[in-house]
């Protein structure tokens, strides 16, 4: 899988090395701690995704260009500071194998960095008069907590219907992935008809990627470290889960959502409907949706003519619904 992430990164290499420095600069304080803390972000990022679709997207439609980094740097500022506000919310002291900010610094400085680095990813527009920017991460932001918010109100009741967990995935996952693509044809001064072919695009991909995530809870084989079956400790509805309560009996559909409702900190119970989501066809109908979602981005793509970009974009369709973490 590492080899993909190579191959897709080639017609942007350098610009992801170049952007690295960028983006630490976009962090930069005049408070020590707040540079300790920034630093130790830089030093334990991920695969860099979201960057890497707003240069492929940039790339798409022309060069990568000074306002093509600030959009990146935006971008990855909007998702560190969630990831960061995620672990105080979540009580989670790990993040990729490393603590987490709110376990080293504890959640007073955590939710404190957070706030700064979305105030950062502002600033960065408004000093540059990237309002058009501006606009996308100001929706984004909005629409990532409402996300959150609406997944927390349905949990409390466990109605969540499968249009509601489509809407949820689309606000918490989706519209960032949505917003990379946008911002990066946007930063070649794209017209509203080509950003919004672009914001679909990223929409359809983000939520592949969010159907894939949700399918790893019923696979043993998943490498994430993630337990089987944690979803539904965390009584969280999924599209397997939700597909397999609405097609199955009366009597089935009492056991299994008493089994999310009361016992779902029963390990027995807990595998038994893993299994029964297997079996049923809720993983089954989980993936032809996933992939009905890869289908209509890459449609997308079919529209523009072949190029390096073009040819990493399509990799990266295949990497979000293939990959194994």
């Amino acid at each position: 899988m590492a080899n993909i992430v190579e191959e897709i990164k080639r017609p942007i290499s350098n610009e992801m090395k170049l952007f690295e420095t960028k983006f630490y600069e976009s962090m930069k304080s005049n408070v020590s701690l707040l540079d300790k803390v920034t630093r130790f972000i830089v030093t334990t990022k991920g695969k860099q995704m979201r960057p890497m679709f707003v240069f492929l997207c940039a790339k798409l439609v022309g060069d990568v260009n000074e306002k093509t980094y600030r959009g990146a740097s935006m971008i990855e500022l909007i998702h560190t500071a969630t990831l960061v506000h995620d672990d105080v919310v979540d009580e989670s002291f790990k993040r990729r194998n490393f603590f987490s900010i709110n376990a080293l610094w504890k959640n007073k400085i955590a939710v404190l960095v957070g706030d700064y680095l979305l105030s950062k990813s502002v600033l960065l527009s408004t000093d540059n008069k990237d309002f058009d920017l501006l606009s996308v991460i100001s929706r984004t932001i909005r629409e990532m907590a409402e996300g959150e918010l609406l997944q927390l109100e349905k949990a409390r009741k466990l109605d969540i219907t499968e249009d509601v967990y489509y809407e949820i995935i689309r606000q918490k996952t989706a519209t960032l992935i949505a917003a990379c693509c946008e911002v990066g044809v946007l930063s070649n001064d794209a017209d509203e008809v080509l950003a919004k072919k672009m914001k679909d695009f990223g929409t359809y991909t983000g939520m592949a990627f969010q159907i894939k995530d949700d399918l790893f809870d019923y696979t043993s084989s998943n490498i994430i470290g993630k337990p089987v079956g944690i979803d539904i400790k965390e009584q969280k509805m999924t599209l397997p889960l939700i597909h397999a309560l609405k097609t199955s009996t009366p009597e089935n559909y009492k056991k299994y959502f008493n089994t999310i409702k009361r016992y779902n900190n029963d390990p027995k119970k807990v595998r038994e409907l893993v299994e029964y989501v297997k079996t049923s066809g809720g993983m089954d109908y989980a993936i032809k949706v996933m992939k009905d979602y890869q289908q209509k981005a890459l449609d997308i793509l079919s529209e523009f003519p072949d190029s390096e970009a073009k040819k990493s974009l399509q990799l990266m369709l295949d990497y979000v619904i293939s990959r194994k973490l």
